[in-house]
């Protein structure tokens, strides 16, 4: 029997957002770093500027009304409540997307690409857009048993597009969403219409030829972040619940340890809020924050980060590489993706393009799917 789809929306308790402002102000704050630069990680008079401002300037009611400004919802799949954004378009021939996040992000992140997603000026161009929390982030429910890795929460959101009447459809993502989305074009590849992500990893072919220039960037690029930026997914893929105690107890923790990844992993000379301002970093913080999610999040790293790139991608892909995220050689890409139509280097852009390049991410995702409407 098909469970219920049932209307969900965002509204914290103004006791918990007192109890925010109160940790806040009894953070108990380390020493500085030995360094003038992020190489220790956050710096202090960063994160406690941040800190303050949340505290005192930022605005959650604001922020809860820009994600209730579109219809949410919560359903039961596999005995997990699921979240999900899920915005019609006024248009009927739109087709179904499915728009998945990764860490540390939200649904809320493609808050500014759902309505010319949605009721493009040429109906052509037209999405039903569906957006879900993956399972143990933000407001779905936070798995109580191990199991929920890339493959179940695939099968998940095959299900929950089957229930919105969705049986065709077309799915993006970026970070964990793309690992979602290419294990999507596995399990159902005759559903889907296509699929597009930023983050496309495979390993070398056999007979791959020679790396261009572009290539051995991204590769170097990537071994360095092996080398310095990848702590804390070895943190999270082996003791995510120890990791769990100190963010979900400290406002300030869960802070730096989410900033530390938007300084890092986006397009900016120097100064974070040019690319993320810092209204919607504070935005995904608080969603982390208010649902507790810091340890059921990771422990998605946990379930699946050791998997690394498996199952071939027979459906039609498109990939959009942006500077500040992961770029592997496209030979390699070619592949796995096996009908790789679509590829673009970016000029400008990190992890996080739905917030630091919307207008160009809603043109990547007209451009690759509308062909295949």
């Amino acid at each position: 029997m098909s469970r219920p789809v049932e209307p969900y929306r965002i509204a914290i308790p103004e006791d918990e957002l007192t109890e925010l402002r109160d940790r806040l102000a009894r953070t108990r704050w380390p020493d500085p770093g030995t360094v003038d630069d992020w190489s220790q990680g956050a710096p202090l008079d960063y994160v406690r500027e941040l800190a303050a401002y949340w505290a005192d300037g930022y605005d959650w009611r604001a922020a809860e009304a820009r994600m209730n400004a579109y219809p949410q919802f919560r359903t039961e799949i596999g005995g997990l409540g699921v979240h999900f954004l899920h915005a019609r378009s006024p248009h009927p021939g739109a087709l179904p997307l499915l728009l998945l996040h990764g860490w540390p992000g939200t649904f809320a992140e493609f808050l500014d690409v759902v309505a010319p997603l949605t009721d493009p000026a040429d109906p052509a161009d037209a999405f039903h857009v569906v957006c879900p929390s993956l399972p143990g982030y933000g407001f779905g429910d936070r798995p109580t048993a191990p199991g929920w890795g890339v493959e179940r929460i695939a099968e998940t959101f095959a299900e929950l597009m089957s229930r919105l009447g969705y049986e065709r459809f077309a799915a993006h993502g970026g970070d964990w969403g793309s690992f979602v989305t290419a294990q999507l074009a596995h399990h159902v590849p005759g559903r889907l219409a296509g699929v597009h992500v930023t983050m496309a990893f495979a390993g070398p072919p056999q007979d791959a030829p020679p790396l261009t220039e572009a290539d051995r960037a991204g590769l170097a690029r990537l071994e360095e972040f092996r080398r310095t930026g990848s702590a804390y997914a070895a943190v999270q893929s082996t003791r995510p619940q120890t990791l769990g105690y100190g963010l979900t107890d400290s406002p300030a923790g869960q802070l730096a340890w989410i900033a530390e990844k938007y300084a890092e992993w986006t397009d900016h000379d120097g100064d974070p809020e040019k690319a993320v301002p810092r209204d919607r970093l504070l935005d995904t913080v608080s969603v982390y924050w208010f649902t507790a999610t810091a340890a059921s999040s990771a422990r998605l790293y946990w379930e699946s980060y050791a998997d690394g790139p498996a199952h071939p991608v027979p459906v039609p892909s498109g990939v959009t590489v942006f500077p500040r995220d992961a770029r592997m050689p496209r030979a390699w890409v070619e592949s796995r993706f096996t009908d790789l139509r679509h590829w673009c280097d970016a000029g400008s852009g990190g992890h996080f393009p739905a917030i630091e390049r919307p207008d160009f991410l809603v043109d990547e995702l007209r451009g690759f799917f509308g062909p295949l409407r």
